[in-house]
């Protein structure tokens, strides 16, 4: 035994520092897991879905392909549906977002009389050209979003959404 007495005063500082302490960590683990626990996850945004859309019978004139994928939401899965305006630019495959930018309703291709050869929002009238640029005087804050693509044995495989990168 050591011959060092503690005080009262000691004891009671001791205490309520282990105390708090422990209550403290308490409540900052739970901000530690929430903060970190997104770094540890897996993410599988570099997927690929597979469409019905063939390669071949794509042309310069922009289609809707719709195409679905499954959604995991926790212990909740669903199938979510979704669809990209995709067009041939010489070589390349072009896949654009359907969402417009300024309030997030679906542009439509050649859906506008006076402006048969650009995309147009029916919300507010919003205009894009074919390569998704926002056109001046319209509301649009921004181009069309662009999904990335690959070819699959001829057919057609839409992958995650990226910022515009034609424009």
């Amino acid at each position: 035994m050591s011959n060092n007495r503690v005080s009262r005063r000691q004891f009671l500082g001791y205490t309520l520092t282990g105390v708090g302490g422990f209550m403290a960590a308490g409540m900052l683990m739970p901000m530690v897991r929430f903060a970190v626990d997104p770094i540890l996850q897996q993410h599988d945004a570099g997927d690929y879905i597979l469409t019905d859309q063939a390669v071949a019978d794509l042309t310069e004139e922009p289609v809707r392909v719709d195409f679905a994928y499954e959604q995991v939401d926790a212990w909740y899965t669903s199938e979510v549906t979704s669809s990209a305006w995709v067009y041939k630019e010489g070589d390349k495959i072009v896949a654009l977002s359907p969402v417009c930018k300024h309030l997030g309703c679906t542009v439509n291709w050649a859906a506008d009389p006076e402006h048969p050869t650009q995309f147009f929002c029916p919300c507010h009238a919003g205009r894009y050209e074919k390569n998704g640029q926002n056109i001046a005087g319209t509301p649009p804050l921004g181009p069309l979003d662009e999904y990335q693509v690959e070819e699959r044995d001829g057919y057609l495989a839409i992958g995650a959404v990226q910022a515009n990168t034609i424009v």
